[in-house]
């Protein structure tokens, strides 16, 4: 299992320790690969952008005006987070615990 986000988050920190076999990978230093980027703006849409963040409400419209693969390609910290890719290979958006 994979968490990907960033390794200050709150919410990522969470998730890790939910599950501790899990590999935390910030985004920040290892950027997602295209095909998974590309699998969960598929499965997300634009959800996968983070429209709450300070880091979004920091972007210039033309900034904002471009595709979430390229603005999370410019500015990884407006992805929600955590993506988690599971063992299983599904992929989850966000954490909650159960």
């Amino acid at each position: 299992m994979h968490i990907f986000g960033l390794k200050n988050c709150d919410t990522c920190r969470k998730a890790k320790k939910h599950y501790p076999d899990a590999t935390l990978v910030d985004v920040r230093d290892t950027p997602l690969e295209d095909g998974l980027l590309a699998r969960a703006i598929a499965q997300f849409g634009d959800s996968i952008v983070n429209r709450s963040s300070k880091t979004w409400r920091d972007l210039s419209d033309a900034d904002r005006a471009q595709s979430p693969e390229q603005i999370i390609r410019a500015y990884p910290a407006v992805m929600k987070r955590p993506l988690i890719l599971q063992d299983d290979d599904q992929l989850t958006l966000g954490f909650k615990p159960v």
